[in-house]
């Protein structure tokens, strides 16, 4: 099943990036709603990251999500948390308030989006933090949600 959605991702991606190339017209908008949706979903890893809530954070991602860490590929929302705990987290809490910026959503087909944007830490008596993310969205039965992130 996953391979076959690597395949069916690589081919809705490579199928955008021809579009792309061989298109002169404005880059492909993704429904309002389904932005709004998406956007709602980030608004929630926030707030949750905000609160110290770190299963609010990662209800974003699907169980076989994947993300790039400090030592690869990690899989699954368990190792994402570890993840977070070991350079976030110390404490048990985020050390600073996340927020994001420049997000941009963009569609890869019907069920699948990309997302890129700016996430910043501010506060907790450190020098702020800023990166970039492109993070990889599908539609499932819980609504959208991330199945990579890469920040």
């Amino acid at each position: 099943m996953r391979t076959m959605r690597l395949i069916v991702f690589s081919t809705l991606l490579s199928a955008a990036c021809a579009t792309q190339t061989a298109s002169t017209s404005a880059t492909p908008v993704i429904p309002a709603s389904d932005a709004a949706a998406i956007r709602a979903v980030f608004d929630t890893t926030a707030a949750g990251w905000n609160r110290g809530d770190l299963a609010a954070y990662l209800s974003a991602y699907t169980p076989a999500a994947t993300t790039m860490g400090r030592t690869g590929l990690v899989h699954g929302p368990s190792a994402i948390g570890d993840q977070m705990r070991a350079y976030f987290w110390k404490t048990g809490r985020p050390a600073q308030v996340l927020s994001y910026d420049h997000l941009e959503i963009r569609p890869l087909g019907r069920n699948d989006a990309l997302a890129t944007g700016q996430y910043i830490l501010t506060g907790g008596g450190l020098p702020d933090r800023t990166g970039w993310f492109t993070t990889i969205w599908e539609r499932t039965s819980a609504g959208w949600r991330m199945i990579h992130d890469h920040s």
